[in-house]
């Protein structure tokens, strides 16, 4: 089994829903990093095997494979294949594990992997009628959630909006209200001390827009609040059920954003005498029941466990996406893990979770957080994912 390194790793900042990247098509949004990747190779760009993006909507300006699109943007030669991959909010860190996969076992030497998501720009989908000039076509938001459902699945059980399945899994983990809010409360808190003192300066692509009159160059993540408090949480009334626990504050909320890494053999590395930022030990991949799919991260890590012989409580550090705050403490508990070793950076509640573009965002948070402190020998990144799956990527450092 060839070695896989990560040479790297760099993502744009996250925008809100209808925030600070509202204008920007989500394949120039890939693009920008990609042509930023491809200025730093210091080997032809020819030698890049495949280009592998995670996306999960691919309902607009990201269908047709959003991978080639975004390549031929940001002038990769046309002899660079892409392809697009599907994973849902693991979309992007399955890029990842396809690569080391690939690499592992001598098909690549040198793959581009990523994943964008542009929540803001995802359109209406209207479905065809039943029969011609039938009445029953149905409108769709494809946002987020459930669309075009087929009834043979609600057979088999209630088919869940994201936030009914944290209220379930908080009710099943016995995960209390107040316990969420203060998760959300420290997410933002970590977010902005991450931003004031420049944590974020290596992995954040900064990125210029143009506006009628000006420019404007943005280079911090547009979600965290440093306005937020347990009391102002406290206020917020449950969205997803009545009597629950997850609100809008202890959620992870809608974004715009890209990121993308470049994964290499070690023969690749030498030859090319390129700087790995850290070398990938494992991936693994679990189901769970779509009805508490925020569990999925227990499942994966276990599994990935079973193959490194690496336990979850021994990783120095751990970036763990915050879909929901309910179903990330569930996590923590169940994997045992030290509160201290997850998110130092703060998470998705408060950075963003831009679907496909959150596996390698949290990857990229990860290997940055790894070079920057010696102490930080080893690493995981994990997320649950939609419809009931989790995912997770091992690293240590070079």
């Amino acid at each position: 089994m060839k070695k896989t390194y990560i040479v790297y790793a760099k993502r744009t900042p996250m925008g809100k829903i209808g925030g600070q990247l509202s204008d920007v098509r989500v394949d120039d949004l890939l693009a920008h990093v990609l042509k930023d990747l491809k200025s730093t190779l210091s080997f032809d760009p020819l030698l890049i095997d495949d280009v592998i993006i995670g996306c999960a909507n691919q309902a607009g300006e990201d269908n047709r494979n959003l991978a080639r699109m975004a390549s031929v943007l940001a002038d990769f030669p046309f002899e660079v294949p892409g392809t697009t991959l599907n994973r849902l909010c693991g979309s992007s860190l399955d890029a990842v594990m396809d690569a080391h996969a690939r690499i592992s076992s001598g098909l690549n030497d040198c793959v581009v992997v990523g994943g964008a998501e542009s929540m803001t720009r995802a359109p209406y989908a209207l479905s065809k009628g039943s029969q011609a000039f039938g009445r029953d076509s149905k409108l769709y938001d494809t946002t987020f959630g459930w669309r075009f459902t087929n009834p043979e699945m609600e057979k088999r059980m209630p088919l869940l909006g994201m936030g009914e399945t944290a209220e379930e899994v908080a009710q099943e983990y016995k995960i209390s209200r107040e316990r969420q809010d203060e998760f959300a409360y420290l997410s933002h808190k970590k977010a902005i001390a991450a931003q004031e003192s420049g944590a974020f300066s290596n992995e954040i692509l900064p990125l210029t827009l143009k506006t009628k009159k000006s420019e404007i160059t943005l280079t911090n993540d547009e979600g965290p609040r440093a306005d937020t408090s347990p009391e102002v949480l406290a206020k917020l009334k449950p969205v997803f059920r009545s009597g629950g626990t997850v609100t809008a504050g202890n959620s992870s909320p809608m974004n715009d954003g890209a990121s993308a890494m470049l994964i290499v053999s070690e023969e690749f590395l030498k030859k090319h005498q390129l700087a790995p930022l850290a070398r990938i030990t494992g991936a693994a991949v679990r189901g769970v029941h779509p009805n508490v799919m925020g569990i999925g991260p227990v499942s994966a890590v276990e599994k990935l466990s079973s193959l490194t012989g690496i336990k979850a409580q021994s990783f120095d550090a751990i970036e763990l996406n915050e879909a929901f705050a309910a179903q990330a403490l569930a996590c923590i508990d169940q994997l045992k893990l030290d509160p201290t070793r997850v998110n130092a950076n703060g998470g998705a509640i408060a950075l963003g979770h831009p679907l496909g573009c959150s596996g390698t965002r949290i990857l990229t948070t990860l290997v940055h957080r790894m070079q920057k402190d010696p102490n930080l020998k080893t690493g995981l990144a994990s997320m649950c994912i939609g419809v009931g799956q989790g995912i997770a990527v091992s690293v240590e450092r070079c």
